[in-house]
């Protein structure tokens, strides 16, 4: 039996970036940094979203406006309702006593937010194509940022920055969400530095629950085995970084190596 949605009430709004809004609301979730729910718009449609803030019963997804559905989330505002389902997934085995590193591009800062909360003394990256596109940066001031077009911080991928970093630093464990190529190149990183990394992987979900097989990445189910994954279950996914599904359920090249 599918589990129905619950209606819930939009109780604050606060604009991240001129793309992305964080919609908080009271729910008591269950959940554990990493874990995503899903988002109902009545008539309209339903999508994953992970959940970016969690503390006593106050939760909230951040939104990057970049389609139908995403357009129609921006539009509401403070007291308008939406339906979660949730939290599904497995989320990130948080470690304490470890060096870790946070490696986030774009919005997969928002699968990071509450693993950061979670942990004392991140070391934190953050990357985006300019400076408009960063995110939380009253929230997280310690963030070492790079942009693509060097409007803020470091010049170069978030990649780039790492290998700087490595350079003079040692991490125990990376924390990486992104788009999946640069996730690749993360944990290829952290391969060759003999670090242990996890990763929150971002393929397109129908169901949530595993009957579609939509979000399927060599066999495995990101919305039932993942969506947080190891660098060696990663090793053992051939399509990671290199074939993704579409909407369409055809199997397209993600990265030509």
């Amino acid at each position: 039996m599918v589990e129905q949605p619950t209606m819930v009430k939009i109780c604050d709004i606060l604009e991240e970036s001129p793309g992305v809004k964080t919609f908080f609301f009271q729910n008591n979730l269950p959940f554990v940094p990493g874990q995503f729910i899903m988002v109902w718009i009545p008539t309209l449609d339903e999508k994953p979203f992970t959940i970016s803030y969690i503390q006593k019963d106050i939760a909230a997804i951040s939104v990057l406006k970049r389609g139908e559905f995403t357009h129609a989330l921006h539009k509401k505002r403070t007291g308008d309702l939406m339906g979660i389902r949730g939290p599904y997934g497995r989320g990130f085995d948080l470690q304490t006593g470890l060096n870790p590193c946070i490696v986030g591009g774009g919005i997969g800062m928002a699968s990071l937010a509450t693993v950061i909360d979670s942990l004392p003394d991140v070391t934190i990256v953050q990357g985006a194509r300019s400076a408009s596109e960063i995110i939380y940066q009253k929230r997280f001031p310690m963030m070492k940022l790079c942009t693509d077009d060097g409007s803020i911080g470091f010049k170069g991928t978030t990649v780039d920055l790492l290998k700087e970093l490595l350079k003079t630093q040692t991490f125990d464990k990376v924390y990486t969400c992104g788009p999946e190529r640069m996730m690749y190149k993360v944990v290829e990183l952290c391969k060759n530095h003999e670090i242990d990394c996890a990763v929150s992987l971002d393929r397109y979900m129908k169901c949530g629950f595993g009957v579609c097989g939509q979000c399927d990445c060599s066999g495995q189910r990101v919305c039932i085995e993942g969506p947080v994954f190891t660098s060696a279950e990663l090793s053992r996914m051939e399509d990671f970084g290199k074939i993704t599904i579409l909407k369409t359920g055809e199997r397209a090249i993600l990265y030509k190596h």
